[in-house]
C-alpha cells in the first residue's frame, strides 16, 4: 500500500487524495468563498517557510543538485549523480536535492555513503511521495514556491544533470535570478553535452541572437561530461582561495 504524506499527516487507501495542496490554491475559484478562506492558507504558508528556514539553517555550504525521477540505478546519469555527490562531500559540501527518486537518490546516495549531509526537499504530488532512503535529512514541502526558495537560499551553486519540466524550472528560475544579480556567487553547471549541447545552441542562436538575452548571459552555464570538472567548477567559484583543496 502506498503512503501519501502531506506535511505530518500520513495518509493511505481511500483517504489518499487526487489534488495537491499547490494545485488547490492555484485553482479558479467559482465563489466568493475564497476571501474568506485563502487568508487562512496564508498561515500554512508561513508555517512551512519558518520550518524550512529552522531545518536548514545550519546547514553549511549546499550544493543543489537536481536531475530526472525516472533515472534508473546503472544508467550513466544516475551514476554520474552519485559520484558528484560523493565528490561534493569530499570537498566540505552537503549535497540538497529534490529527495525523489532517480537522479536525486543518486546524488543522495554519494552525499550519504560519503558521510555528508545529504538533504532531501520532497513536495507533496499524486504520484510522486516521500523522501529516498539515502536521505539524512528531510523535509515534505506542501508549495512549490517555498521549496523553490529553499533550493536557492542555502545552496551555493547548482549541479544540473539530464532532466524534465521540473529539472527545466529549476534550471531557469536560477538563471533568472543570477542574470538579475539577486544571487551573486552561483555557479551553474550542464552535466552532459549530448543532452544539453541543443539548449545552449538555441539560447546563444535563436535567444542571444534576437537580443533577447545578451551574449555574456551564456557565460553563466558551464557545460561538462567530466564529474571532476563539474565539481571543481562549483568549489572554484564558491570557496576562497584559501579554503580550496
Amino acid at each position: 500500500m502506498k503512503d501519501y504524506q502531506r506535511g505530518p499527516v500520513l495518509l493511505r487507501g481511500k483517504n489518499v487524495p487526487t489534488t495537491t495542496t499547490s494545485g488547490r490554491l492555484l485553482a479558479q475559484q467559482d465563489t466568493p468563498d475564497w476571501v474568506h478562506g485563502d487568508p487562512w492558507r496564508v498561515m500554512r504558508i508561513q508555517s512551512e517557510f519558518v520550518e524550512g528556514f529552522g531545518a536548514l539553517a545550519e546547514v553549511g555550504s549546499a550544493i543543489s543538485v537536481f536531475g530526472s525521477a525516472r533515472s534508473k540505478p546503472g544508467a550513466a546519469d544516475y551514476e554520474a549523480a552519485v559520484e558528484i555527490g560523493t565528490k561534493l562531500v569530499e570537498q566540505g559540501f552537503a549535497v540538497i536535492t529534490g529527495g525523489g527518486p532517480g537522479v536525486m537518490e543518486a546524488a543522495n546516495k554519494g552525499a550519504s555513503e560519503a558521510g555528508g549531509s545529504s538533504i532531501g526537499l520532497g513536495i507533496e504530488l499524486p504520484h510522486e511521495q516521500g523522501v529516498n532512503e539515502y536521505v539524512n535529512l528531510g523535509m515534505n514541502f506542501r508549495y512549490f514556491f517555498v521549496r523553490k526558495t529553499m533550493f536557492v537560499k542555502y545552496a551555493q551553486g547548482f549541479i544540473v544533470l539530464p532532466g524534465g519540466f521540473g529539472t527545466f524550472d529549476e534550471l531557469f528560475e536560477s538563471l533568472t535570478l543570477v542574470q538579475t544579480k539577486t544571487i551573486t556567487r552561483f555557479p551553474i553547471v550542464l552535466f552532459g553535452h549530448s543532452y544539453w549541447d541543443g539548449l545552449v545552441a538555441w539560447l546563444r542562436d535563436v535567444v542571444a541572437a534576437d537580443g533577447k538575452i545578451s551574449p555574456a548571459d551564456l557565460d553563466l552555464i558551464m557545460v561538462t561530461d567530466d564529474v571532476d570538472e563539474a565539481v571543481a567548477h562549483v568549489v572554484t567559484s564558491v570557496k576562497p582561495p584559501a579554503e580550496r583543496s
